[in-house]
């Protein structure tokens, strides 16, 4: 039997149980009927089931067969899992610099005895305060956006930006095109408002712009989900001209382009953002999560001003406004320059390490930034990323597979490392460990 088609046979039972076609308990067909169904031989059906248990997808009983187990869905991944101590978590990024916690005691005892306490309780406009908006406006504005206070809106966090952009501004059914590898937030958001994902193919450049325009001609597509600038997980940063090429393909199907910069502050050179070259198309969507704290819950909704009122509509119909507190917190170390200072020291830190990553898994087919906090490693043929993300969590280090990130129904064999949440020897201890999980499962 082609290996091909062994894979094949394998990713679509993983494919059917993960996605609830085979429910857990289900008995299936014994090696020698799935041999003869499929026209293999009996050690090759015996490998498929071999392969699926390694998986942690089925069981067998002696006597009785082979089962579907009770497994974690598709999902899987997007969800922050309560690890423990003991456990090395890869999957998701919290960078965090030394001295950030007596960042904050400094902040807490500044705000108590600022004389300002009691504004911070009442309501406030759905939007932001507007000099709050001002300082989150000219942020955005240093990095080449045309932000001003009227076209900019504080929310909590990215993934609270981009909810609020599809809720107030698409439909249930409406099309988005997104990469074939996108910001499993995005697609969470998608699942709530009811949208249809059309996964555009993406290589280590950007998107496949021609896929894009073929597409537009073949379905009404209403928008485009795009992250140009350290793009999340294959960390490429388009170039001017792409940027110009995909801004055109909106413009004459007259497109919405929704901007995702959770990650952007980690290009210091990045070319102009979307925003800039279209800017009557573009809602811009940021956050202080990565560049500051993933606790402080803060960020700017860049957009039209004739479409704010829908934006700060949906705010209040969400959160009402961005919590106050945290919102002067965070426009005071605008303001102060702590956050450009910070976004600096985690420049350095990523490539540092990127740096620890080259050393340790340089032999092995890496695509990432060097200045990013997450690698992207597309696996050997004979390796399966499920199977490893198992072994590896079995010996306390959480990683994640291509899954949360696909929006195509091919899924690749591969896992995302994120390097931000760990000091730098225990990731460097860690990504020894993964190097060797990789290559046993490679060579087996």
């Amino acid at each position: 039997m082609p290996r091909h088609r062994y894979n094949q046979l394998v990713d679509q039972f993983a494919a059917d149980i993960q996605e609830g076609c085979l429910r857990p308990g289900t008995r299936l067909p014994t090696h020698r009927e799935l041999a003869a169904r499929e026209g293999l031989g009996l050690v090759t059906a015996t490998r498929v089931y071999a392969e699926l248990h390694a998986m942690g997808l089925v069981s067998g009983e002696t006597g009785r067969g082979t089962f579907v187990k009770e497994v974690l869905p598709r999902g899987h991944g997007i969800d922050l899992q309560p690890w423990g101590d003991d456990t090395v978590d890869l999957s998701f990024n919290n960078p965090s610099m030394p001295g950030q916690g007596d960042l904050l005691r400094t902040a807490l005892r500044e705000l108590a005895g600022s004389g300002n306490l009691e504004a911070l309780l009442k309501y406030h406009p759905h939007g932001g305060r507007m000099r709050d908006r001002e300082t989150m406006a000219h942020h955005l504005a240093a990095r080449g956006l045309p932000a001003t206070a009227d076209n900019t809106v504080l929310v909590s966090g990215g993934q609270h930006g981009l909810t609020v952009t599809a809720m107030a501004l698409l439909e249930p059914g409406d099309v988005v095109a997104v990469d074939a590898l996108t910001y499993p937030g995005f697609k969470l958001t998608a699942e709530a408002c009811r949208l249809e994902l059309a996964a555009i193919p993406a290589g280590t450049k950007g998107p496949d712009l021609d896929a894009l325009a073929a597409l537009c001609r073949q379905r009404r597509v209403r928008a485009v989900h795009t992250m140009p600038t350290l793009h999340n997980p294959l960390g490429w940063v388009m170039s001017a001209r792409r940027r110009r090429d995909l801004v055109a393909i909106v413009r004459q199907h007259g497109l919405l382009l929704i901007e995702d910069a959770a990650y952007a502050f980690l290009e210091a050179d990045a070319p102009p953002p979307l925003a800039a070259l279209a800017p009557e198309l573009t809602v811009y969507v940021s956050s202080l999560s990565k560049s500051v704290a993933t606790g402080l819950r803060v960020g700017p909704v860049c957009a039209p001003q004739a479409w704010i009122p829908k934006l700060e509509r949906t705010i209040r119909a969400t959160t009402w406004h961005t919590p106050t507190t945290m919102t002067a917190i965070a426009c005071g170390w605008i303001e102060d320059g702590t956050v450009a200072r910070l976004e600096a020291e985690k420049r350095r830190d990523a490539a540092v390490r990127q740096g620890i990553v080259t050393e340790v898994l340089g032999h092995l087919d890496l695509v990432r930034h060097p200045a990013s906090y997450f690698v992207w490693l597309p696996l050997p043929e004979e390796a399966r990323a499920d199977a490893i993300a198992k072994t590896l969590l079995a010996q306390r280090i959480s990683v994640s597979t291509a899954h949360p990130f696909a929006a195509a129904k091919h899924v690749p064999h591969a896992i995302r490392l994120a390097l931000g949440s760990v000091n730098v020897e225990t990731l460097r201890q860690a990504l020894l460990t993964v190097a060797r999980v990789v290559d046993d499962h490679a060579y087996r």
